[in-house]
């Protein structure tokens, strides 16, 4: 049976005789058979997915060819993983996710990002609409059919070689990915890097709490502008999102990469944090930029006047003391103050 079509193809519901088990069959149109450019991304992301093997990421088991020639139309498809459960689009357009729900998605997505980029492998398309929950609440991300192994040396001047640009898309204004989840580097057609997953994971997080898009527009070209032009409106974010996950959906929708989180590593350590005060809203809790522990300074400051003080007090009586007494001070601090 028919489970949906994108870009990349049309996905069915097959079994699968050998072994006797339920898979997701990814067919390669008619129509984009023969195209050379579409069957070399089709085999990229067969390729990309055989190299991830990670509990969140929705595995391959191989590669079918049929047809060509004297037997008929050529035909390609990807045996895969067939992932039960239901979009995470389908979770936020009931309305926003919980904290705890959003930290454990958000954890599950990390991880499986951070094993991709670990081999080089970038997503290029991370939405909603490419991550499944299983009732269970595991996190399958789905589609690299867009991933690039990374190439150092690759320029990235000319857009020609950028992998949100193929040549015949740019000799058409097309740019491939979902507008609404691409980085400003990607929308403007550079070469990008694991820093463009970041920021779609970010956008990711966003919705999951708002319950609302970060980026939206009426069309493709008004979108792209928001994702260049505007900020997400930060408003939307409740009012019991805890300050550490706050802070790390900042850092992810830096639009200078340069100050974008480095590492998706570092959002599953935050992601953590975040779970550890999920229970402090943000009000009660450090603005992004804040140290989130009390200022330790006012009370540095009335420690050394306490000192002051107390030298100063003993000064007259230092000359009839044998030389070599030690004074001793007991200094208290507040609660929470090491």
């Amino acid at each position: 049976g028919l489970l949906g079509a994108g870009g990349m193809g049309e996905v069915y519901r097959a079994r699968d005789a050998r072994l006797n088990r339920d898979v997701a069959l990814k067919v390669l149109p008619d129509e984009f058979a023969a195209d050379p450019e579409r069957l070399q991304r089709f085999t990229r992301e067969a390729q990309a997915l055989a190299a991830l093997n990670h509990p969140n990421i929705a595995a391959i088991y191989g590669i079918e060819e049929s047809g060509g020639q004297s037997s008929g139309p050529r035909v390609q498809a990807l045996v895969m993983e067939l992932v039960e459960g239901e979009d995470l689009s389908a979770h936020i357009g009931r309305g926003p996710v919980s904290v705890a729900d959003a930290v454990s998605i958000g954890r599950q997505i990390a991880d499986a990002l951070e094993a991709a980029h670990e081999q080089g492998i970038i997503h290029r398309d991370l939405k909603p609409a490419n991550i499944k929950v299983r009732p269970d609440g595991t996190v399958k991300i789905l589609d690299f059919g867009l991933a690039r192994t990374l190439d150092p040396g690759a320029g990235t001047r000319d857009v020609s070689n950028s992998p949100t640009l193929t040549a015949r898309a740019t000799q058409i204004g097309m740019i491939i990915g979902t507008a609404a989840y691409m980085a400003p580097e990607q929308a403007k057609g550079k070469a990008v890097d694991r820093r463009a997953d970041i920021w779609a994971f970010g956008v990711v997080l966003y919705e999951m709490l708002s319950g609302r898009r970060a980026f939206d527009g009426e069309d493709v070209s008004t979108t792209l502008a928001a994702v260049l032009m505007k900020d997400p409106e930060w408003s939307a974010l409740p009012a019991s999102t805890p300050a550490a996950l706050r802070r790390l959906v900042l850092r992810c929708l830096e639009r200078d990469p340069r100050l974008r989180l480095r590492d998706i590593g570092e959002a599953r350590v935050l992601l953590s944090d975040a779970a550890a005060v999920r229970d402090q809203p943000a009000s009660a809790a450090a603005t992004p930029g804040q140290s989130a522990r009390p200022s330790i300074v006012p009370w540095a400051i009335a420690v050394l006047a306490a000192v002051a003080a107390a030298v100063f007090a003993i000064l007259p009586m230092v000359g009839s003391e044998p030389e070599g007494v030690p004074v001793q001070f007991n200094v208290s601090f507040p609660p929470g103050i090491r």
